[in-house]
């Protein structure tokens, strides 16, 4: 049997395992109706063209948000703003490029109560960002950690940022010294670290933000198994024919993968929380506050990773989050 599809097989019973032991029941299913009014509020998207920044997207604006969908195509994201029921605009956004993350940022005026950091690549060839990095790592994580960073100043609210069940994948760390796993890359492994990597930074984001004495919070979600074309450009066929299958019997579709992430941009939880489905094994089911391996707890790691980043993006916790003394 091809090593890529045991690879898959053993993180889908891995985290199959992992999800049930750390579930939290939820008594009365969380839905969209649970949505509570969203007038007057504005959110960003990121990767918002498709998927579930799609279906995020136009939930929220159909609650009454103002949602601008940050996306590299534009074209495709007009397409996909007529779609949307309520207020919408579209802006260019490419998290593989830390200038067009910098011209986003310079370029928003007036509050933000909402930033989803949805956007993504998963298991794909290797690849370099425009600034050199893996890609998987530097559009994942760094592209959100600048873009986050750059924009904190204007958020009111919270920014929640998806992370994945593969996160919890055998053997998953951060490389501090070869993030890009020069030599050694393997698109689960590397997808897999983007993942910690969010988690990682979601824990070090609220607790500056609560030392900051800001309101803000930051939490983190992921969408169990969710059909989306995210599993279409994974490098391996072995994988891509796994995910298939997965996408016609296991999957949920766009709008209940999206609930994790809109649960926590609108429930009134804990900064640093992190949610995902509750059904069986976390692969589908209704949103609830859910379990990270013990590697995304690691408070000292998410310190290093967040050092790590600011000298990999220039771009550093903003001065107008601290609290004068």
């Amino acid at each position: 049997m091809n090593s890529d599809y045991i690879v898959v097989i053993a993180y889908i019973v891995i985290n199959a395992y992992i999800g049930a032991m750390t579930q939290t029941p939820k008594s009365q299913p969380w839905t969209t109706d649970d949505i509570p009014d969203q007038t007057g509020r504005t959110a960003v998207v990121t990767g918002a063209s498709s998927g579930l920044g799609l279906a995020t997207a136009r939930t929220l604006a159909s609650a009454g948000a103002h949602v601008v969908l940050a996306v590299r195509d534009t074209t495709r994201g007009e397409e996909a703003a007529r779609s949307v029921n309520g207020s919408v605009e579209v802006r260019r956004l490419d998290l593989a490029d830390l200038s067009s993350v910098r011209e986003f940022a310079v370029g928003w005026r007036g509050g933000l109560d909402l930033l989803v950091n949805n956007a993504g690549v998963m298991n794909i060839p290797e690849a370099r960002t425009k600034d050199g990095f893996e890609m998987q790592f530097g559009t994942n994580h760094l592209g959100h950690f600048a873009l986050t960073n750059l924009l904190l100043p204007h958020i009111g609210d919270r920014v929640v940022t998806l992370s994945s069940g593969a996160h919890r994948a055998p053997r998953t760390r951060i490389r501090f010294g070869n993030t890009d796993l020069a030599g050694e890359y393997r698109p689960t492994a590397a997808y897999s670290q983007s993942k910690l990597a969010n988690l990682l930074f979601t824990l070090e984001l609220q607790r500056r933000l609560t030392a900051a004495g800001s309101p803000v919070r930051a939490l983190a979600a992921h969408p169990g198994w969710a059909a989306t074309n995210l599993q279409g450009h994974d490098a391996s066929a072995a994988r891509r024919a796994v995910m298939r299958l997965g996408n016609r019997f296991v999957a949920q579709d766009s709008l209940a993968g999206a609930l994790p992430t809109l649960y926590a941009a609108v429930e009134d939880l804990p900064g640093g929380s992190y949610a995902g489905p509750g059904g069986r094994l976390e692969l589908r089911g209704a949103p609830t506050l859910v379990g990270r391996s013990r590697a995304a707890g690691d408070t000292a790691a998410a310190r290093r990773l967040w050092t790590l980043s600011e000298e990999l993006t220039g771009v550093e916790f903003p001065a107008s989050a601290v609290t004068a003394p």
